[in-house]
């Protein structure tokens, strides 16, 4: 008897392709995003939040911050030693 043959086994297949879902979702997002996205404009835009966001740390902020991003629970930047 095999593991398929049991009692507890399904009647049919059960299987979802997401494939089509997964184009009309991606359709949608550059869509929403409009002809005017500038994708490293906003990569640049976010790097620089990101240096702000964690410029100006003062000696106890910068000692956990660098235990945060050498754990791996933030992710290095430019600059970081972790880098």
């Amino acid at each position: 008897m095999s593991p398929d043959d049991s009692p507890d086994a399904p009647a049919f297949d059960f299987t979802v392709d997401l494939s089509a879902h997964e184009m009309l979702r991606r359709t949608h997002v550059v869509a929403a995003v409009g002809p005017d996205w500038d994708p490293a404009a906003a990569l640049r835009g976010e790097e620089e939040a990101r240096a702000l966001l964690y410029s100006g740390l003062d000696a106890e902020q910068q000692r956990i911050y660098d235990e945060l991003v050498a754990a791996g629970v933030l992710p290095a930047g430019p600059g970081d030693a972790a880098a």
